[in-house]
């Protein structure tokens, strides 16, 4: 099974609307490990560990958000691949 490991920068109104705790659990559920925080200039990092395809429907996940996020953009790169023992979140 090959792993990927990726950043995923989500921009918009992503602050303060349970997005971190959003990323978590659906991380959760696909087995994905990592962490996200929030960072100083208002956007929401996600270093992500997991299968392609689990992957996709993470960053799929992210593009909507939760209900009072508004994200106006989303950006993703491949990093080098690092291993995790589980997914957190980070502040």
């Amino acid at each position: 099974m090959d792993m990927l490991t990726w950043r995923i920068l989500i921009k918009g109104k992503v602050q303060g609307v349970c997005f971190r705790d959003f990323v978590k659990q659906n991380a959760n559920k696909l087995g994905i490990y990592g962490y996200v925080h929030n960072l100083r200039n208002g956007c929401v990092e996600v270093i992500a560990s997991g299968k392609k395809s689990d992957l996709d429907k993470l960053k799929r996940l992210c593009q909507m958000g939760p209900l009072m996020a508004k994200v106006d953009d989303l950006v993703w790169e491949k990093l080098p691949d690092e291993k995790f023992d589980y997914f957190d979140v980070r502040r």
